[in-house]
């Protein structure tokens, strides 16, 4: 008996963190649509989400957010495939050097905008050095690489942590690719290279895409780095969420729950890419079995 109630027992935890997800995802989106009776607002309306569209300095900061997530994935995912094929067409996807690549991934945000900090602003290492070897008069004239309007400081601390988690994601397929069909391309007589570029790399695809979307949904919604390296203004998307959560005013939660909205809503047409793509990926791979039995 006791066997027969493991099971269930063991889901508990995971059905009352269901449960509580649900809850708020809930709450989430009755608030967005001005419905909170504890401050008298009752009817259901799409006011707060058209207002948040139609006001210059929100739109701004959905650009910022969009600019910094987009930027940095591009930059992650291109960079990462890169230096994957690399290691793949070299052999060496395992070992010392894979590890270290592959430290930034467990190193906290917070911790690697720290990093950021202490190398890239006008304070920093990079100033500091400059400065000694004269190429700045004093160090307010280093450029404005964190806290900067553009967002510089932080997509290079996202490009910093992502294209290690790009690789990480690729480069067991791509090297288990490369192996196979990859090594049957050369043996009919194609470089190395060549494979790589026509056989290797657009396998692979799918799954680079995936790992692009993944970053980027990630960048999207963080918090903690655009608050420590983002400009004051615009602010991203989430730190604006946060600010109209904590407003003394409570008439503007509603606010902060249409623009978490529509952070949602983003990415839930990237998990929409992201589950198809898992689809496509094992029809190929069921119809690569096949083909082989």
């Amino acid at each position: 008996m006791k066997k027969k109630l493991t099971p269930y027992l063991l889901l508990i935890p995971q059905i009352i963190l269901t449960i509580l997800l649900l809850a708020g995802l809930v709450t989430g989106i009755t608030q967005s649509l001005g419905v909170v009776p504890a401050f008298g607002l009752e009817k259901p309306t799409l006011a707060y989400y058209k207002e948040i569209l139609s006001r210059p300095d929100i739109l701004e900061s959905v650009l910022y957010s969009l600019k910094t997530a987009l930027v940095s994935a591009l930059v992650a995912t291109a960079a990462g495939s890169v230096i994957c094929g690399i290691f793949v067409m070299a052999g060496k996807t395992r070992g010392a050097m894979i590890r270290v690549i592959q430290l930034p991934v467990i190193v906290p945000h917070v911790v690697a905008a720290l990093f950021m900090i202490n190398i890239f602003s006008q304070n920093g290492i990079l100033a500091r050095i400059a400065w000694m070897l004269g190429l700045i008069e004093e160090q307010q004239q280093f450029p404005l690489l964190i806290y900067d309007s553009w967002g510089i400081g932080v997509i290079l601390a996202y490009i910093w942590k992502e294209i290690p988690f790009i690789i990480y994601f690729v480069i067991a397929l791509m090297a288990n690719i490369n192996g196979s069909l990859g090594e049957a391309a050369v043996n009919l007589g194609a470089g190395k290279w060549t494979a790589f570029w026509k056989v290797t790399l657009p396998l692979c695809k799918n799954t680079i895409f995936s790992g692009f979307l993944i970053i980027f949904v990630f960048a999207l919604g963080a918090y903690e780095t655009p608050l420590l390296l983002g400009a004051t203004t615009p602010k991203a998307l989430p730190i604006l969420a946060y600010q109209q959560y904590i407003h003394p005013d409570l008439t503007h939660r509603p606010y902060a729950m249409a623009l978490n909205g529509l952070i949602m809503v983003i990415s839930l047409i990237s998990a929409v890419a992201y589950f198809k793509l898992m689809q496509k990926n094992t029809r190929q791979m069921s119809g690569g079995e096949k083909n082989e039995t």
